[in-house]
Order: structure tokens, then C-alpha cells, then sequence
């Protein structure tokens, strides 16, 4: 093995799995592998965008979750309640039979923005969440 290249295990869906495969496929990759890494630098990327960002804006946050997973909805439900002081306005959405998509608006300072992001994210039954920053600084 190549110096400096780690060698991981991951367990997934096969659901996730075949989807990934098809994605990369019709994208052209040599290699999963190669697939990954660019996920992973897309994810790295976003991280540190999300990590960069100062001062006060306004955006959206789009969450999916799966409904089906007992205690998704009141997870996130008691998270607008807490940061109700960033929250302006959400909205619910059912997308199908099992899954739900949460549009929860805000403007507040970046710091308490990322934290709802965070907190929302590691909730056992989110599926993706996507923060959409609408103004980098708010004027008067």
C-alpha cells in the first residue's frame, strides 16, 4: 500500500450503496474509491465554508429526515423551540410515505446559525441538511 493512503471499512445501506454506485457510474469515476474522496473533499470544503462564515445573515435550512424514526420530529421540534431567537419562520413538508422535509428560515449572528446546524445534523434520523446562506452581512 501507497504511504500516506489509510485504508477504512464503512457500513451502508444497500440502498445508499446502489444509488452511489449509479451516481458514480453515469459520472465516469474509475473507482468508488475515487468517488469517496471527492465526497469527502465536498464535505471538507462545505465544513470549512460553514466554519469561515462571520457577522450576522439571513438563510434557510433545509433538513430531511426520515419521520419514521421514533423521536426525529420532536428532536427537531424542541430544537426550534431553543433557538427560536435565530428562527423567523419553517416549514414542514411530506415528501413521501417516510420522509419529511423541515425549511426553517433564519437571521442571526453565524455562530448561533452554525450551532443549530450542528445540533440538527447528529439527530438519528436526519438524512441531510443543507444550510443556504442568503446574505453574508446584514446593512441597515
Amino acid at each position: 500500500m501507497e504511504e500516506g493512503i489509510s485504508r477504512i471499512g464503512v457500513s451502508l445501506p444497500k440502498s445508499l450503496l446502489d444509488d452511489f454506485d449509479n451516481i458514480i457510474k453515469r459520472r465516469g469515476y474509475s473507482s468508488r474509491s475515487e468517488a469517496i474522496r471527492d465526497a469527502i473533499r465536498a464535505y471538507i470544503a462545505e465544513y470549512r465554508w460553514l466554519e469561515s462564515e462571520k457577522g450576522e445573515i439571513v438563510g434557510a435550512v433545509v433538513v430531511i429526515y426520515d419521520h419514521k424514526i421514533h423521536g426525529v420530529s420532536d428532536a427537531i421540534i424542541n430544537l426550534q423551540h431553543e433557538f427560536s431567537g435565530i428562527i423567523t419562520s419553517s416549514m414542514h413538508v411530506h415528501l413521501n410515505r417516510d420522509q419529511c422535509l423541515e425549511l426553517i428560515l433564519v437571521k442571526g449572528e453565524m455562530e448561533d446559525i452554525k450551532r443549530l446546524v450542528d445540533r440538527i445534523s447528529v439527530i438519528r434520523g436526519v438524512l441531510n441538511i443543507r444550510l443556504i446562506s442568503a446574505m453574508k452581512e446584514l446593512k441597515d
